[in-house]
């Protein structure tokens, strides 16, 4: 805003507005629900391609568009320190990369549900990660909103069932790496906010996938599959999934997600991040004609009562 006064304008800054931290919680909402079409590309694509080849297609499309971003404000890489550095690292290798990967892993080596089911313990990481190293406090009344979130999240998973049948479910190595996966996922989200208080949300989402464009590069030589691009109409129709892709789960879904984070607290930001597993039951039941049952829709109107709660204590807090 300014003032201006003769030839002299004077530029004050604005305090932050409750309403920004309200909008920016359902950025993130917004952004990882994007997440949640990623089956409306994938399925076709691992016809023809490796998991670690689509992720590598992907990430070279989107560093194509997003390198004139990154020249445009490579400026602000001057004065980072070694923590920012890092962070930067955890986001595009640990959070892009390696975090996929173990996931992957755990799913084939593991007992599936019970691989799924901590995974969804990402929270959990991501709000002891956010107090430890943002400091972050969240009221005390959002423990029973976060309580409400995972049951909401299991029920849309699992329904009423128990998922496993026996305790050494868990003490085996698919679970372990399920484990990884999360944590790395949850921290993410906690460098992700460090960053985007350095930097312009744009340059952090150019970035994550810039610098894990050479790590995803050895990961692909290293595996040494065969490339089976089609050809002819079929190629035309992988390239459009694959486009599809890189532009909405992948490039627009962190921009919107970047953005949000920039007025909303990694611990608070985790909890949006639960629209991922919502929408991507809507969409099965939508394209791919697998029903909702009543369970799941209980869990979805748990999961959104909750992150509607959590979006109105945000702004209360922030007016406050």
């Amino acid at each position: 805003m300014e003032n201006v006064s003769g030839n002299i304008k004077v530029k004050r800054t604005l305090p932050q507005q409750p309403d920004q931290a309200k909008s920016g919680f359902w950025f993130v909402v917004l952004g990882a629900a994007l997440w949640g079409m990623d089956p409306l590309f994938r399925i076709l694509l691992l016809k023809s391609l490796t998991s670690t080849q689509i992720v590598l297609l992907e990430h070279i499309i989107i560093v194509l568009c997003v390198i004139p971003v990154f020249m445009k404000h490579r400026s602000e890489l001057r004065g980072l320190k070694m923590r920012h550095i890092g962070a930067l690292l955890f986001l595009s290798w640990g959070g892009s990369a390696i975090a996929t990967i173990l996931f992957t892993m755990g799913l084939s080596s593991g007992n599936l549900n019970a691989v799924v089911l901590l995974q969804k313990l990402q929270p959990i990481f991501a709000i002891l990660m956010a107090r430890l190293l943002l400091k972050e406090k969240l009221p005390k009344q959002f423990s029973w909103l976060l309580v409400v979130a995972l049951i909401g999240t299991y029920l849309l998973t699992f329904g009423f069932t128990f998922p496993f049948g026996h305790v050494n479910d868990f003490v085996q190595i698919g679970s372990l790496l399920s484990l990884g996966a999360a944590a790395l996922w949850g921290g993410s989200t906690v460098m992700g906010r460090l960053m985007v208080g350095k930097m312009q949300y744009e340059t952090v989402t150019s970035l994550r996938f810039i610098l894990a464009l050479p790590l995803l590069l050895a990961i692909t030589w290293n595996e040494g599959a065969g490339w089976n691009f089609p050809g002819g109409t079929a190629a035309v129709g992988v390239s459009l999934n694959l486009l599809g892709q890189a532009l909405l789960p992948g490039l627009l879904s962190l921009l919107v997600y970047y953005k949000g984070l920039t007025t909303t607290k990694a611990s608070v930001a985790t909890l949006a991040e639960l629209s991922f597993p919502m929408v991507g039951v809507i969409i099965n039941w939508i394209v791919f004609q697998q029903a909702v049952t009543m369970t799941q829709a209980l869990g979805f109107v748990l999961i959104w009562g909750a992150l509607f709660v959590i979006s109105r204590k945000s702004q209360a807090v922030e007016a406050g």
